[in-house]
């Protein structure tokens, strides 16, 4: 009768206060993988918002180009010359560049990512930008991202509740000089790793804010519209063997999974955060298993007893996978909560997109299945080798 509950059940039950430590260090080995993921999934998700909200079938950008974030410019004619090709309805320049954003309380200065483009050819379909997109035409006027981190100040909370004009001074990189502008709107985008805050600009008031570093025929992403039913690869080949080859042409997709090898391949942060999240999983495995041998050492007569009266290894072995399973179940659900709640804290704080996601809780669950499965594995040579004679 006894056998009808698990023995891998009775033995983990039998030591409460073993087994509960042991679902925990399963549980902060879980939410280690969770929060590296979320983190990793929020790195690829902000560096790739604006490619995401471009307008635009096609985009060229310089053969030089690595990321959005560093600046490569090319020739404005490259775009123009597009407009020769069969198939292409329409162009739209984009330029970009960092640039200081002085506090207006406390006068210190944040870099801020000055996005800046034709305001009769808009190309962030964000319908805040397009509500707003008629105010940016006066010179001067900018719209603000209200999604930017605290220390641009409060901004966004002034403009909109207060109904004050926020007048901000911007300084280009390597200038003393400030050019003021005044908020005419706000949007929301958020932050990314590169970026802390965005203001959206018109052509001429970006050309103004940079009046030395940048000449008014150097962009930074073209953005081409296809007449329709036009098949955008054919289109993208014909470009690419036609233009020079100082310019890449991408599809929307090739542009974002650009963006998103950049980060990953080419930047220590993509490095670091795949990384930890090697190192978390082989980190579990060293916990589980010193849990699983210990356990096993623990009811070492028992086992022995087991053999012999005549079970096989192969039942013995089977016990501590149930126990491995166990163990990765009961952990990661409290490890799957308190994730939950760790994901809503970062992001209110860093403004990053990290969020929990169907795949990320399949992977972690799986992953911590596995884990726990690799240590059982290990675990049962202790198994193995025991000899009931030696024992007795």
């Amino acid at each position: 009768m006894v056998f009808k509950i698990p023995l891998a059940w009775l033995q983990l039950i039998r030591n409460k206060v073993r087994s509960l430590v042991a679902v925990a260090g399963i549980a902060f080995i879980v939410i280690l993988m969770f929060i590296q993921l979320g983190f990793q999934d929020a790195l690829y998700s902000s560096a790739t918002q604006v490619h995401r909200h471009l307008q635009g079938d096609l985009f060229l950008v310089s053969s030089q180009y690595k990321a959005l974030t560093a600046n490569q410019s090319f020739f404005r004619t490259r775009l123009y010359q597009a407009l020769g090709f069969n198939g292409v309805e329409s162009v739209s320049p984009m330029y970009i560049g960092f640039a200081k954003f002085k506090n207006p309380v406390n006068g210190q200065k944040y870099s801020i990512y000055v996005i800046g483009f034709e305001p009769g050819k808009p190309v962030i379909n964000i319908p805040e930008i397009e509500e707003n997109v008629d105010k940016i035409k006066i010179p001067d006027v900018v719209l603000f991202d209200r999604n930017s981190r605290p220390e641009f100040g409060d901004i966004a909370y002034k403009f909109e509740k207060e109904q004050t004009e926020q007048i901000i001074e911007i300084f280009p990189f390597n200038s003393l000089a400030g050019y003021r502008v005044r908020v005419g709107g706000l949007f929301s985008l958020g932050p990314s790793f590169g970026v802390d805050g965005n203001l959206i600009v018109s052509d001429s008031t970006f050309l103004r804010i940079f009046p030395n570093s940048r000449p008014a025929e150097m962009i930074d992403v073209g953005a081409i519209t296809l007449k329709p039913n036009v098949n955008p690869l054919n289109v993208q080949r014909e470009l690419q063997a036609n233009l020079p080859n100082d310019i890449i042409v991408f599809t929307r997709q090739g542009f974002i999974d650009f963006e998103k090898e950049y980060w990953a391949n080419r930047t220590p942060i993509g490095f670091i955060l795949n990384l930890m999240l090697s190192m978390a999983s082989v980190v579990g495995i060293v916990i589980v298993y010193q849990i699983l041998y210990s356990n096993i050492s623990n009811q070492l007569i028992a086992y022995a007893t087991l053999k012999a009266i005549g079970y096989a290894n192969n039942y013995l072995f089977h016990v501590v996978f149930q126990q491995a399973f166990i163990l990765a179940v009961f952990g990661y659900i409290p490890g799957f909560a308190v994730s939950l709640g760790l994901y809503d804290f970062a992001m209110q704080v860093t403004k990053l997109p990290i969020m929990m996601s169907v795949n990320n809780a399949v992977i972690v669950f799986i992953s911590t299945i596995l884990m726990c499965m690799i240590s059982g594995a290990l675990a049962i040579n202790k198994l193995r080798s025991t000899d009931p004679a030696d024992i007795f």
